[in-house]
């Protein structure tokens, strides 16, 4: 698995938008992602990152929490999907792109409440009881106890309180591109020292296994790839199908996160790296599946 652990980072450090902190951090300790979910029976995953000048979540996260869902679901795992208003019918969408009615167990998804964030979070755990936690592109409180987008500033009137998922005592996965978000606690110095407005912005919550990727919705197709690892059969969504998702997240009102748009791309990136990372990621996969026939 070393190797394709190996590839793995590889294949996710590639930063198109140069954020500044993917050079000064160790890899991602795939080895512990893959023990996690090999344990795991019940996973909750959280996203979705409010977009203050749009009104509504961006393109990143929904999609690779939804593409990880569906390869959870595969696999066996009981999987819910948790986010706040403005994502959740972007989440919804994309789940009934990859998740037809009649297509077996559903992926349950949840709204937690805008001004009881904490109240919702607890009700959320003993609902659906998981044994683990993944966080994919959700924002996280810094050290002034705000939620910040990349510029700094405060999007708490957008930001449904889901850090206390995090405190809970469970095993967590958390995903980030930025340091802003929920999970990104491991790497409080080095956010700080190399991220734009990093001191003010940096998440400060830790996660068990951080996984920083060039945008966020890699990281959900990492996991899926890891988890078809795991399971000795692809899992993992085709092109196609990641096309659809976008299609159907920008549909719902879905926005790039830096250009602000609904337009058929993720952080500036067109078709949000389904040639560039996708496609590496499969064939890494399909690589790893006939080497251990």
């Amino acid at each position: 698995m070393n190797r394709f652990y190996q590839q793995l980072h590889e294949i996710l450090s590639f930063d198109p938008g140069c954020r500044g902190l993917l050079p000064h951090i160790p890899p991602a300790d795939w080895a512990a992602a893959a023990r996690l979910l090999a344990e795991a029976r019940s996973v909750l995953i959280v996203t979705g990152f409010p977009i203050a000048a749009a009104g509504v979540g961006e393109t990143d996260g929904p999609i690779g929490a939804v593409s990880l869902a569906s390869a959870l679901r595969k696999a066996g795992k009981a999987v819910s999907l948790a986010t706040d208003r403005y994502s959740y019918e972007l989440v919804r969408q994309c789940l009934h792109t990859l998740e037809p009615a009649g297509a077996g167990p559903a992926v349950l998804l949840f709204r937690v409440e805008l001004t009881e964030g904490e109240k919702s979070c607890g009700t959320l755990l003993r609902t659906v009881q998981p044994d683990l936690i993944i966080a994919i592109e959700r924002p996280g409180k810094g050290a002034d106890g705000h939620f910040h987008n990349m510029r700094g500033g405060r999007i708490d009137d957008m930001t449904a309180d889901t850090d206390s998922l995090l405190c809970c005592g469970l095993p967590s996965i958390a995903v980030g591109d930025g340091g802003n978000e929920l999970g990104m606690g491991n790497h409080v110095r080095h956010i700080e020292a190399h991220v734009p407005h990093g001191a003010e912005i940096a998440a400060r919550l830790p996660s068990t296994v951080p996984i920083t990727c060039g945008i966020s919705n890699w990281g959900g197709w990492g996991l899926s790839a890891l988890c078809s690892a795991l399971c000795g059969r692809d899992l993992m969504t085709t092109a196609e199908e990641e096309a659809a998702l976008l299609a159907a997240c920008v549909r719902a009102g879905g926005v790039d996160g830096v250009l602000g748009q609904p337009v058929l791309s993720v952080d500036g990136l067109p078709m949000g790296g389904i040639g560039e990372v996708h496609a590496p990621l499969r064939a890494a996969l399909a690589d790893f599946l006939i080497r251990c026939k």
